[in-house]
């Protein structure tokens, strides 16, 4: 069987051509009493080091994460009737990654990393349109730098799912598995 970087790279290129946002992705935390959150991000690189997105570190899934680096992702392709779903360890990207992502996005989106307080109690719009302008005014001019708060996650897979859609439920999947010489076994699920 082929290696799952491999297979994810040709579907996801397939999916770029049929969905909207082939790179939208649903991630699972889990809080400190093992309650599950689940959430919609956008994949922003990935390659045989893991699955990478970003955010607000003192997010709730930033909180959770630093609580549980386990994580689970899913992407759903129903043009293709395709979903890969993945299972792993995060580690957070180097501050180099970070901050070259960070350089690299819009300058509004640059200032509205600043002005979120992501997963924080708002008083009502007005409040985050005041933040708003308070950064603009700080950084209108000029690069934005990345707030130290704000980085991203690569998750390490120990786990791929393929999963394509068949006839009468007869569905394929395709399970890629981590050894502990880190290498991958695979095996293949009834549906």
């Amino acid at each position: 069987m082929q290696d799952p970087f491999e297979r994810f790279a040709e579907w996801f290129e397939e999916a770029g051509k049929s969905e909207d946002m082939a790179e939208a992705m649903s991630i699972a935390t889990v809080d400190d009493q093992g309650r599950p959150s689940i959430r919609m991000v956008l994949l922003k690189d990935y390659s045989p080091e893991g699955f990478v997105f970003y955010t607000n570190l003192q997010s709730r899934k930033g909180q959770e994460i630093a609580g549980n680096p386990n994580m689970a992702f899913c992407f759903h392709w129903k043009s293709l009737a395709r979903q890969v779903r993945i299972e792993g360890e995060v580690e957070q990207v180097s501050d180099e990654e970070a901050d070259a992502y960070f350089a690299s996005r819009p300058k509004d989106s640059q200032i509205g990393a600043w002005a979120s307080k992501q997963s924080q109690p708002m008083e009502g719009r007005f409040e985050f349109e005041g933040r708003i302008l308070k950064y603009t005014t700080k950084y209108g001019i000029g690069e934005v730098p990345r707030p130290e708060f704000w980085s991203g996650f690569r998750l390490k897979p120990r786990r791929i799912e393929f999963w394509q859609d068949r006839k009468f439920r007869l569905h394929d999947r395709h399970i890629y598995l981590r050894n502990e010489q880190g290498d991958w076994d695979t095996e293949t699920l009834y549906p």
